[in-house]
């Protein structure tokens, strides 16, 4: 997993990275092109930092996913997780393209519904529900809650009496199993807070079974994010099928199995996870049970998708021969790398920098923070005062865990979508960030 900010001597080239990424070309005039359309001219006209999605790489990637899963030959669904992209352009766009929804606040769940996604195709998922929030997901009617521990099922159930409704509910199960992924992102190892002890599963499901103002219809799992190699799958989906066969034996109904997301996807030299391969472990493993099947993806869809541009302020230079190159992007903007020391492409806008020589830069932003840095010793182009760059894969967790740190306004977004570019978010007016604050009057 390409996870760190320094890959001395292994950093690809920019033909590399052009080469793993069919939406991006780079043009002798023109400079970087997303589906056809000008990066440069975007970011003339609209100002950096920006973020830029393409719409194309959204429908052929669900198109993708959506025929593997028909290789299964169970029914399958597929609930994109909000939480990786949460803009309402991109959710509705994956409605068209038949996607439901994976939730994990009351927030996500009014976005999916003003998104037109059906409250019947919404899976709630998540370790700390408010009662707020399970009431709202119980009046819109959501098509399934995945509840996370016991305490939260007697919630549930009180819940649900108290509104006249019935929730239908998987069980959450923490199936033990190393994602071996980022410790940051991985959720299915016992240590973790997510999910109900595999050992404790059946019986719980059992006296969820008799509880009022439930329909418990099976289990759910989800051992964590950047997966790209489908054996943790495989090793999670065999232990959940041994819960699966134990629980009917007992005579429980079981009918569903939600089995999570996470497929990862190639941030630099890293194979990325096939959908085809995910769906040959469901199968392997649960593909006989005769179960209703789900899927929650969310990075392997939106990530690619994305790029941030941003622009040079200055290149100051070091005694230790290696520049910084400060731009206007930040980690207000892009957590991941601060967050995770998660590593991003990086490339020239300009194909007369692009094709110039490399040497090890930092490529680092404005705000006061050391961890504000893309990037250590990276082999980069020559990038000066003024260049523009586009920071890869940043369609997911990339705008939507934007913060304002340093009264930086959000940038604004814009999607190509066949040969057209659009702004989907204006940049925040500066004035905004302080429109809900309230000033005492005695210190006025």
């Amino acid at each position: 997993m390409a996870d760190s900010l320094s890959h001395a001597g292994t950093s690809p080239s920019v033909a590399d990275l052009l080469a793993a990424r069919p939406n991006l070309k780079m043009d002798g005039v023109s400079g970087l092109l997303m589906d056809g359309v000008s990066l440069s001219t975007i970011a003339g006209k609209v100002g950096t930092p920006c973020w830029v999605l393409s719409a194309n790489t959204l429908r052929t990637r669900m198109q993708r996913l959506s025929a593997a899963m028909q290789q299964i030959g169970s029914e399958v669904s597929i609930h994109y997780a909000v939480k990786a992209n949460d803009h309402l352009a991109v959710l509705s766009l994956l409605r068209q393209e038949g996607a439901g929804a994976d939730i994990v606040s009351g927030g996500e769940l009014t976005r999916a519904l003003k998104a037109g996604i059906k409250a019947s195709d919404i899976v709630f998922s998540g370790v700390g529900k408010t009662d707020a929030e399970l009431e709202a997901a119980l009046g819109a009617g959501v098509g399934q809650i995945n509840v996370e521990s016991k305490e939260e099922l007697e919630i549930l159930s009180a819940l649900a009496r108290k509104n006249g409704k019935t929730a239908t509910i998987t069980l959450r199960v923490n199936p033990d199993v190393d994602a071996r992924t980022h410790a940051k992102i991985t959720t299915g190892l016992a240590a973790n807070k997510f999910g109900i002890a595999f050992e404790e599963a059946q019986a719980l499901y059992a006296h969820a079974l008799t509880l009022p103002g439930l329909a418990p219809v099976g289990f759910s799992t989800h051992i964590g994010s950047q997966i790209t190699s489908a054996a943790p799958y495989r090793a999670a989906y065999a232990r959940m099928a041994t819960l699966i066969q134990s629980a009917r034996s007992a005579g429980l109904d079981v009918s569903v199995m939600d089995c999570g997301g996470g497929l990862g996807i190639s941030y630099c030299t890293e194979t990325e996870g096939q959908p085809e391969a995910l769906a040959g472990a469901i199968k392997a493993e649960l593909g006989h049970l005769n179960l209703k099947l789900a899927i929650e993806p969310g990075r392997w869809l939106a990530g690619p998708a994305g790029i941030l541009l941003s622009t040079v302020i200055l290149r100051k230079e070091h005694a230790s021969g290696v520049p910084f190159c400060i731009i206007d992007a930040a980690m207000n903007d892009l957590a991941r790398p601060s967050m995770y020391d998660a590593w991003h492409g990086i490339i020239p806008l300009s194909a007369h920098e692009a094709a110039g020589p490399v040497a090890p830069a930092h490529v680092v932003g404005p705000v006061c923070e050391s961890g504000d840095t893309f990037t250590r010793d990276r082999d980069l182009p020559s990038l000066q005062r003024g260049s523009r760059v586009a920071i890869l894969d940043a369609g997911a967790y990339g705008a939507v865990m934007s913060s304002t740190y340093n009264t930086r306004p959000l940038a604004a977004e814009v999607m190509i979508d066949n040969g057209t570019w659009h702004i989907i978010r204006e940049r925040q007016e500066t004035e905004e960030l302080w429109r809900h604050e309230i000033v005492p009057s005695a210190l006025t």
